[in-house]
């Protein structure tokens, strides 16, 4: 798809197919008024007669075969005193919806003049421009690969988006929503490849690839061996039962200053999750293959850096591994030293998640970072407290979570923020080691992130649980590509001017 941006008037723009918004309740936009004199008042009279409502999301398809263009979307977009970047999302997204399967070759989408509420962040027309071009790009993604037939080309080839510029500020905020967009794109290819491609070696490989197509990365991958040595033994453990050995992958990118402390990213990759001896029910055990969504949005944040480039030092993580019942298995009971040198009693076997990422998180000490995040699909209870609505938050220092929740509500990818109190922590008291992987029922997605937190002392941290929000089951069924809207604002609010 071919997106561009013009500050052309859309009276002299000629397009198979003009977007304009029109409010449930509020004042028309500027470019929604000029499209309507030039119908003759044709949107006032369909707005009258009811055909038009302005509800969220609602559309309606004009012909205007004796305008400039073929045809006018109508697309509403609510109340004007409520209407946030969610709201105009849904109505962005119903704009792509009836596009992407339309006759149009071409569209030309006027909708930056439409009010939002909020902080000037949120409401300026850069944001807009953003949330249009990850938006159209989220939207528009399909997922065939494997598909033996190929679903029928798409006759839109070129979209452009009216802005009141296109000058360097506003460019850069549409480049990097298109950027974001396709970075969640990636992230959702590498969670709907099936488990039997996507593997801990397979997504290494795909590390290593994006090193060849982007200067800017450089990659490392630690095999079984070098694990080993280090003494990295909780990924081994959970790596054991698989005939697919686990991988450490480790991508850098550095835009910013030598000197500047980099930014830390680290993604549980589990590649699929059978909970290994603790084995799970096998109803919707296929979605297991979508327990590497860390992972998956930790690559899609890089090639958003790697598209960008903005001055700022990224280094990246993952803790890649399959989880399966074996013979050589690890088993509830098992005690294992950590490369941090505490010992774990693992009593669940499909508490893993926790165990590859306890390892990474003592390693990623050694690039002495300014804040390490990580992500994971990492517990049920996540669910069952949030749903699938917000990404769980955990963190040991205030300002981070601040930083993390505001990058949430300027770009609608939201995440809530949950105690981490010392009190949690004797649920993890283990009779035989230093503690145990898991900390019973009560407070599941908190005693996971206690367990994580204890590896975690020696620098700001942020843990967040996406297990809620990575993939969507049902008719729906697929990657999110979440974080990596929130990933990605919050690295580019660190990034040097």
């Amino acid at each position: 798809m071919n997106f561009t941006l013009s500050s052309k008037a859309i009276s002299s723009s000629r397009t198979d197919c003009l977007v304009v918004a029109i409010p449930e309740n509020g004042e028309w936009p500027e470019s929604t008024i000029q499209a309507d004199e030039i119908l003759g008042g044709r949107l006032k009279a369909l707005q009258k007669n009811g055909d038009i409502t302005g509800k969220n999301a609602s559309t309606l398809m004009v012909p205007a075969s004796d305008a400039p263009w073929a045809r006018v979307l109508v697309v509403g977009t609510g109340n004007d005193a409520d209407r946030k970047p969610a709201d105009y999302r849904k109505a962005l997204a119903a704009i792509a919806g009836q596009l992407k399967d339309g006759p149009s070759k071409n569209a030309v989408i006027a909708l930056t003049d439409t009010l939002l509420i909020g902080e000037e962040a949120v409401t300026s027309e850069a944001t807009k421009l953003n949330l249009i071009g990850r938006t159209l790009e989220e939207q528009f993604y399909s997922f065939t690969e494997y598909k033996s037939e190929k679903p029928a080309k798409r006759k839109l080839v070129k979209v452009t988006v009216v802005a009141s510029g296109t000058g360097k500020a506003l460019k850069e905020a549409f480049e990097l929503g298109l950027a974001t967009g396709q970075g969640m794109n990636y992230t959702r290819d590498l969670g709907n490849t099936p488990p039997n491609i996507c593997h801990p070696v397979w997504l290494a490989e795909q590390a290593k690839q994006m090193a060849k197509d982007y200067s800017v990365i450089k990659t490392e991958v630690l095999d079984e061996k070098q694990m080993e040595k280090l003494g990295m033994n909780t990924i081994l453990a959970v790596g054991k039962g698989s005939a697919q050995p686990p991988r450490l992958i480790v991508m850098e990118y550095r835009g910013g200053k030598s000197k500047d402390k980099p930014y830390v990213l680290v993604g549980k990759g589990i590649t699929f999750d059978t909970g290994g001896i603790s084995l799970k029910p096998g109803e919707g055990m296929d979605e297991m293959k979508y327990d590497m969504g860390g992972s998956a949005a930790v690559f899609g944040a890089m090639k958003v850096l790697a598209e960008t480039k903005p001055k700022i030092n990224v280094v990246a993580v993952i803790a890649a591994a399959e989880n399966m019942p074996d013979g050589n298995a690890t088993r509830p009971g098992d005690i294992v030293k950590t490369l941090s040198g505490q010992t774990v009693e693992i009593l669940n076997t499909d508490a893993e998640g926790r165990l590859v990422l306890c390892d990474a998180l003592t390693y990623v000490k050694k690039f002495d970072p300014e804040t390490v995040i990580d992500m994971a699909t990492l517990t049920g209870a996540c669910i069952i407290a949030l749903g699938h609505h917000a990404t769980g938050l955990l963190s040991n220092n205030d300002e981070l979570a601040g930083e993390l929740l505001a990058a949430g509500e300027r770009t609608g990818d939201r995440a809530w923020r949950l105690p981490l109190w010392d009190e949690y922590q004797g649920q993890l008291d283990s009779n035989f080691a230093d503690m145990q992987n898991i900390g019973g029922r009560p407070a599941g997605t908190i005693t996971a992130a206690c367990f994580l937190s204890r590896f975690a002392r020696e620098y700001r941290w942020a843990h967040l649980d996406i297990a809620g929000t990575a993939w969507n089951s049902g008719k729906a069924k697929g990657s999110t590509g979440r974080p990596v809207p929130l990933l990605v604002d919050y690295l580019m609010s660190h990034a040097s001017k």
